[in-house]
């Protein structure tokens, strides 16, 4: 006959196997694994700090980050990275360009060889993928960006329909009507006395807001603005939560933080389900159709095009993306624009006559765009310098070689776009100035690194689906305004770019405006 444990024993025997269970899995991924990977990358001369456990670097570079942002530069140039990437910064100091940081348990490698870049952009072997998401930031937006494999290809084509330049060039009068209303609004600032003191960082994130709203809804930014606050907050609480590791399951533990960051998303969600049901309802009863990019993606909702075929929560996914991405990378790309173009008047002067010369007193238009020159060396300066986004992150899921290094399974490859960016051997000794003379003859030859050591929007396969529609977005605003205005910096301004999802101005970009 079978003996019973007594009930306390067993609850007492299971309690233990999963305490042993627990600690076993704790052991494994906050010690052995870590010191593992050390391990392997210490013997092919990749250096970093001891790891910690748990921890790893984080709390040192939190504290890095408090000590730099916590004052503007004491100098206006633009030798920013001990401000905007400090502990990364001292890290390649002490240790090399290709060393190891610990973000918690996961080791980061920065990979800073232009052709090992490329083979990390280029990989089809599936080995090296997006690093999993942090559920508190992937909330933010599902969208492309969060998809791999074939899901992603599939979801890429169909996006990439919807930014085609044909499709580009019919969202130019939205552009132009979102630059005439800022226009109106700065000359309403400057009409008493000729010149007034405007922070133009919330004056572009309204620009590009309005633009988003009548290219993506066809709307306007004072319809689409309660959306834009919350996408704003949410991506704030996003912000906090990258700045610790994560802990499995505590997304789903109701603190108040918690709660705001669902209720956010399921407003948001409601929100642009009622703006696809209007533009549902439009194409049904009036037999209109958009070309505006809810128009375009709903399009592909019906199921007549099996190949491009997506689901209106697809769609809603693609739209936070594309509300959130789409108006933070313009607005900080023009106010970097426009900061970097006051304290370099001579580069203002000649982009302004060139825009005089070709375009005069019109409305710049698609064709007179394409030719401005200096324009697009600008830009491409201020990229350069200034990028929104400062790291790309990938993971290797396999055993990966890159170059003469093989990364085992769980180590992120961290592409430093600022680093490189700033990087002498490969700009020159004047990478830390402004010249956007090293253009003219085009991104290929504008360094030694080539077309791999610029790379603001990505880069090849998955670079960003939207870069021409935040070039042509910023070419039509920034000609548009040196029509108009000259500009010089305020003296109150602060010079302190710093990471807050993309590369801002900490303390806003005071300049004074003056009517031409």
């Amino acid at each position: 006959m079978e003996t019973l444990l007594p009930l306390p024993l067993l609850l007492f025997s299971s309690f233990s196997a999963l305490f042993l269970y627990i600690s076993v899995k704790a052991y494994y991924s906050l010690w052995w694994k870590p010191k593992r990977l050390e391990k392997h990358l210490r013997q092919q001369g990749i250096k970093g700090n001891p790891y910690k456990v748990l921890y790893g670097d984080t709390k040192e570079e939190l504290e890095r980050f408090k000590e730099a942002w916590s004052r503007p530069m004491d100098e206006l140039n633009h030798q920013i990275l001990p401000r905007v990437v400090p502990f990364t910064h001292q890290m390649v100091q002490k240790y090399g360009k290709m060393c190891n940081i610990w973000v918690g348990p996961t080791p980061w490698v920065l990979i800073w060889d232009t052709e090992m870049v490329k083979e990390v952009f280029s990989d089809k072997s599936g080995c090296i993928k997006k690093p999993p998401a942090n559920p508190l930031i992937k909330i933010l937006a599902q969208g492309v960006d969060s998809l791999e494999g074939e899901e992603w290809a599939k979801r890429r084509k169909t996006i990439t329909l919807a930014f085609h330049l044909e499709k580009l060039k019919r969202m130019v009068p939205a552009f132009v009507t979102s630059c005439t209303s800022l226009i109106k609004r700065w000359d309403d600032l400057v009409s008493a006395q000729g010149s007034s003191e405007v922070d133009v960082w919330p004056e572009f994130q309204i620009l590009t807001k309005d633009a988003i709203s009548r290219t993506a809804f066809g709307s306007t930014y004072e319809e689409g603005k309660r959306l834009f606050q919350l996408q704003k907050e949410q991506a704030e609480l996003a912000m906090q939560a990258a700045q610790v590791p994560y802990v499995p399951g505590y997304r789903f533990i109701p603190t108040a933080t918690n709660r705001r960051r669902m209720w956010i998303d399921k407003e948001i969600k409601t929100m642009l389900r009622r703006m696809i049901d209007e533009k549902l309802k439009s194409v049904e009863t009036e037999g209109s159709d958009s070309n505006d990019l809810l128009g375009l993606l709903l399009r592909f909702t019906s199921g007549n095009d099996k190949k491009h075929a997506i689901r209106i929560e697809d769609v809603i996914e693609e739209c936070k993306l594309f509300y959130f991405a789409g108006q933070e990378t313009t607005s900080t790309l023009l106010t970097w624009t426009l900061l970097l173009l006051s304290m370099h008047p001579v580069w203002q002067q000649r982009a302004r006559e060139e825009v005089q010369r070709t375009c005069g007193k019109n409305t710049p238009d698609m064709e007179s765009l394409n030719q401005l020159k200096a324009v697009s060396m600008i830009l491409h300066e201020v990229l350069r310098l200034y990028p929104p986004v400062t790291f790309l992150l990938r993971q290797t899921y396999k055993k990966t070689k890159l170059g003469e290094f093989y990364f085992p399974p769980g180590v992120v490859l961290a592409l430093p776009i600022i680093l490189i960016h700033h990087d002498t051997e490969i700009w020159g000794d004047d990478a830390e100035e402004f010249n956007p003379e090293r253009f003219s003859q085009g991104i290929s030859k504008a360094c030694q690194g080539g077309q791999n050591a610029f790379y603001p929007f990505g880069w090849g396969p998955i670079s960003c689906l939207g870069q021409s529609f935040a070039m042509i977005e910023a070419k039509m605003a920034l000609a548009t305004i040196l029509q108009h205005f000259s500009f010089e910096l305020s003296p109150s301004y602060a010079h302190a770019p710093y990471n807050a999802v993309t590369l801002q101005p900490q303390h806003g970009a005071h300049i004074i405006l003056h009517r031409l």
